[in-house]
């Protein structure tokens, strides 16, 4: 990532972030993306882990088969009958 950021870029894209690390990892992890929106940089997240995303995004979107399923805030998704049904359950929660 730092070498990313010496190219003082516009946008940054983070694949699977959290992916296999420990709760406090995600918690630095998180810290550091709200630090790089703080100061205007786009940051575009692709992961699995939901609840960790969305804690830190101010937009969302689920893709399904190649489409985008549905996008809007954490809330808006977590609404969704149609992210519940596909993707999150019936269960999930922020």
């Amino acid at each position: 990532m730092a070498r990313a950021l010496v190219m003082d870029p516009a946008y940054i894209l983070l694949d699977e972030p959290f992916a296999g690390v420990d709760p406090r990892a995600v918690e630095e992890i998180q810290r550091i993306v709200l630090s790089l929106k703080r100061m205007n940089l786009g940051v575009l997240i692709t992961d699995h882990n939901v609840r960790e995303t969305l804690e830190i995004t101010d937009h969302a979107y689920i893709v399904h088969q190649g489409r985008i399923l549905i996008s809007g805030g954490a809330e808006e998704l977590v609404e969704s009958k149609a992210a519940r049904d596909i993707y999150l359950g019936e269960r999930f929660r922020l």
